[in-house]
């Protein structure tokens, strides 16, 4: 149980590197104004999202502690993530407040995950 919980995690921060991966490539064109979701960034979300999930169920599973108030916390700015990206990804250009949002809230994501114990 524990190598797949390991493979779902490695899977999840996989997912995690494509939205910011794809945030951070973004960067120069956000000062430009002309910054867009790319479908990596949709793709990372999505991931996350049912990496996720499968990882609270394997953890749950194995008779391990899930914080759920965490979980729900994360699961909380992934859905607004991936609403924000899913609605404008096929916008030609995001407003600079909308992509950043998106890069801070990945961000506290990430923060969340790591700190929060």
């Amino acid at each position: 149980m524990d190598v797949l919980i390991h493979v779902f995690v490695a899977l999840h921060i996989i997912g995690i590197a494509s939205l910011l991966g794809g945030f951070l490539t973004q960067l120069k064109a956000m000062s430009g104004g002309t910054a867009r979701f790319s479908p990596a960034m949709l793709h990372g979300a999505l991931t996350m999202l049912v990496t996720g999930a499968i990882l609270v169920g394997l953890n749950q599973a194995d008779d391990q502690t899930v914080n759920n108030i965490k979980i729900g916390v994360k699961l909380a700015l992934l859905v607004v993530i991936l609403g924000l990206v899913y609605v404008k990804r096929d916008e030609e250009k995001v407003e600079n407040s909308l992509f950043g949002l998106v890069g801070g809230l990945t961000t506290a994501n990430i923060f969340i995950a790591v700190l929060w114990t």
